[in-house]
């Protein structure tokens, strides 16, 4: 059996958060990321809201109803960017990404598990004090959370 890690998404950066998820999938290892909804992205907050609504309007111009489309909760938006940093297109890629599961909160499932902070992910590491939780970005995107 695979070796199972239960990760804490909580004041971790999404971007620094995703590539060390990436590594370990790669490495063959089960991940359950949970607090989704409590990932960091850092900048502007105006900035952030344009960029992701610039995002968000791109369609297919000969038939908008075919996509691309776009994920508007947070703990899609944190595996999307997880899937961003795997090989996708390849086998190991796509094995690696099935063995990825992102929650939002705690599930009554994992709470009794032993839950495993990344330093190198940490808010702290940040040197500005501007940032959004994926939670707030998914308000904005129009998520019912």
């Amino acid at each position: 059996m695979t070796e199972e890690l239960v990760v804490n998404a909580e004041n971790a950066i999404m971007g620094r958060l995703a590539s060390w998820v990436a590594k370990r999938l790669l490495e063959g290892k089960r991940v359950h990321v949970v607090n989704a909804e409590r990932a960091v992205i850092s900048g502007r907050r105006e900035a952030i809201f344009e960029e992701w609504d610039r995002w968000m309007e791109t369609r297919t111009l000969t038939n908008p109803r075919k996509g691309p489309f776009h994920h508007r909760y947070p703990e899609d938006i944190l595996r999307y960017a997880i899937r961003g940093m795997l090989p996708y297109k390849k086998a190991k890629g796509r094995a690696a990404f099935k063995r990825l599961r992102v929650h939002r909160g705690i599930p009554e499932k994992l709470k009794n598990r032993e839950i495993v902070t990344v330093p190198e992910a940490s808010v702290k590491r940040l040197k500005t004090m501007r940032r959004i939780t994926l939670a707030e970005l998914s308000k904005h995107l129009g998520a019912k959370l």
